[in-house]
């Protein structure tokens, strides 16, 4: 039997569909389902300020959330994760699911100096992925009442005269502050009696009460108002240069204690094996709202520096960091106790 033409068409059209329709399952089955990093974010992110409320990196982790929330179009949630020097708040990170959801904020001493004199409960060099740097903090050393000498040199002629008199406070076991303690005992060979606390916020009010003598913290404006008032003395600061808040306030370096001369580098961390794509986008979120003039503003207003950079910058800073601490805290074990 034979076809017209038009039948034929209509026959070849149908087979044509038929086919097309048979293969769309699986079609489908092998189409790819879309990558976590082109979805992301699809959801609130969650920061992890691993320091207690009231502190610089809680007040600067929340300048940085609203316009970062507003980068990224969802809300960017503050969690206070305070303790052991802010190990326990990274170590809220390393568990997290590493779908970028979940970010630290956090100084990078957790990492490079806190796993060198204590036990951590995380990986140092593989539970974590380096986002960006946000601040340099210069650390500030004061004394409290309960000093009644006038000076850096002061306290430490005391501390000669009267070992383990001196109680110097710090925001924890392996801080950057626990640090320069460290340093300024091996260098002067003090009995120095160290006090750490849980974070920077509650040791300032017992400072002002005079229950220790001498405190080392982040510079913050609080601490200078108290300065500026006579409740606190400005003894020294750790950083480059002298700070302009404080111009007759010697740094470390100036009064001979040059390894003791540290500051505090701030960055966000994501837990490892967080996708590339989604690194690369928060680093790039990250860097644009640190170059907004609101932003550098309130970072400069409070005395930080405000840093950015690549990935591997932050990488390069923590190795770096690392390294020399090993080497400090390998002379002489017993200071960082």
């Amino acid at each position: 039997m034979s076809f017209s033409p038009r039948r034929r068409r209509l026959v070849r059209d149908a087979g044509i569909a038929l086919a097309a329709a048979c293969a769309m399952p699986q079609l489908l089955r092998a189409a790819p389902s879309p990558s976590p990093s082109t979805q992301w974010p699809n959801r609130p992110i969650r920061l992890i300020v691993v320091y207690p409320p009231g502190g610089v990196s809680d007040g600067m982790a929340r300048v940085l959330a609203e316009p970062l929330a507003q980068s990224l179009g969802v809300p960017v949630l503050v969690e206070n994760r305070a303790g052991a020097g802010g190990s326990i708040g990274m170590d809220a990170l390393a568990r997290a699911t590493p779908d970028g959801c979940t970010l630290a904020f956090s100084a990078i001493s957790p990492i490079t100096l806190h796993p060198l004199v204590a036990r951590v409960p995380y990986d140092p060099l593989r539970a974590f992925a380096p986002v960006a740097s946000v601040m340099r903090t210069p650390v500030l050393v004061v004394g409290t009442p309960a000093f009644a000498g006038r000076g850096f040199q002061e306290l430490i002629a005391l501390a000669r005269s009267q070992p383990g008199a001196v109680r110097w406070a710090t925001s924890g076991v392996a801080t950057i502050g626990h640090m320069v303690l460290a340093q300024v005992r091996m260098q002067s060979r003090t009995a120095i009696t160290h006090i750490p606390y849980a974070g920077g916020g509650p040791q300032l009010n017992h400072a002002l009460g005079g229950q220790f003598e001498v405190l080392s913290t982040n510079v913050a404006a609080q601490q200078l108002q108290y300065i500026g008032e006579g409740r606190l003395q400005a003894l020294a600061v750790g950083a480059p240069a002298r700070i302009e808040a404080l111009p007759a306030v010697p740094t470390l370096a100036e009064l001979g204690y040059e390894r003791a001369n540290r500051d505090s580098l701030f960055g966000i961390f994501a837990p490892a094996r967080t996708p590339p794509a989604v690194l690369q986008r928060l680093n790039a979120q990250i860097n644009r709202v640190l170059r907004s003039d609101t932003v550098r503003a309130r970072l400069r207003g409070a005395y930080n520096l405000p840093v950015g950079g690549a990935i591997e910058d932050l990488a390069q800073e923590i190795a770096v960091d690392r390294r020399r601490n090993r080497e400090l805290v390998s002379g002489d074990r017993s200071q960082f106790d």
